[in-house]
């Protein structure tokens, strides 16, 4: 079975397998127990869809560069998750985006310039498989069982979802309320040396309180103000996911004992 072609792979995969029914026929899906695959993942996209969920756990910022995209922060530091114990395990009751939760599957695109979407998998988890237990891809007759289409339903429903995020992105760079994002954050046992994080955006919210009554009531109405108010609600647990950090040992510092750069 040759791979998609796949010039750069998603985050998270490792390669791409189309799902078909002349392969895969006789093959059972098992159980994804592990989240490795997340362990040393600090960012995890999000879709605009989530933010109410999201704001819960995790601080929401949006990408640098000139197409900023949604993101939940598990970690402050590249490769800390502060949420996948050293067992490879969540152990807390957290919203988990649902771009973590697809894997390992996703619609993608195999033949170029064709906008044609297949449902693939990353055989590299070997989550699927000829198993004498699991759930069944095809049934007898090669049709997808319920299992699979089921797969199929809620990557088409992420994929809708990302297009709505787009939207909101789009609308956000039309407000011009977008800007370089900085947060410090002090040890109470290093008072003069703060913990400086930047690489990220956030909503201006001086410039959003300037925006017109007129287009803060379509906001209102769109619902867009609200995933607003919950992305810049979530960055109060910036600090709390740096004292997870702290708890865990996982603060970077340099040799003369400052402050590692972060969130780059």
């Amino acid at each position: 079975m040759a791979s998609a072609p796949q010039p750069q792979l998603p985050l998270f995969y490792k390669d791409l397998l189309p799902l078909n029914n002349r392969d895969h026929v006789e093959w059972k899906a098992g159980t994804l127990e592990s989240a490795e695959y997340l362990a040393s993942t600090h960012a995890i996209p999000l879709t605009s869809d989530e933010f109410v969920d999201a704001q819960r756990n995790f601080p929401i910022v949006f990408t640098s560069g000139d197409s900023p995209l949604p993101i939940a922060l598990f970690g402050l530091n590249e490769g800390v998750n502060t949420f996948v114990g050293d067992d490879n395990k969540i152990n807390e009751p957290i919203y988990l985006p649902a771009y973590a939760r697809r894997y390992p599957f996703i619609l993608a695109k195999l033949q170029p310039g064709s906008d044609d979407m297949s449902l693939c998998f990353d055989p590299s988890t070997g989550l699927l498989g000829k198993f004498e237990e699991g759930l069944a891809l095809f049934n007898a007759d090669g049709t997808p069982t319920e299992y699979t289409n089921g797969v199929l339903d809620f990557c088409r429903r992420f994929e809708e979802a990302g297009q709505r995020t787009k939207l909101f992105m789009d609308e956000l760079a039309k407000l011009d309320i977008l800007m370089d994002g900085e947060i410090a954050i002090t040890r109470g046992d290093m008072p003069d040396k703060p913990f400086i994080y930047r690489g990220f955006r956030m909503v201006d919210e001086n410039k959003l309180r300037e925006l017109p009554a007129a287009t803060l009531e379509e906001l209102a109405k769109n619902g867009m103000l609200m995933l607003i108010y919950a992305h810049l609600f979530s960055l109060n647990l910036m600090r709390t996911i740096f004292e997870r950090q702290l708890a865990q040992g996982k603060i970077p510092m340099t040799a003369d004992g400052s402050p590692a750069p972060a969130l780059n």
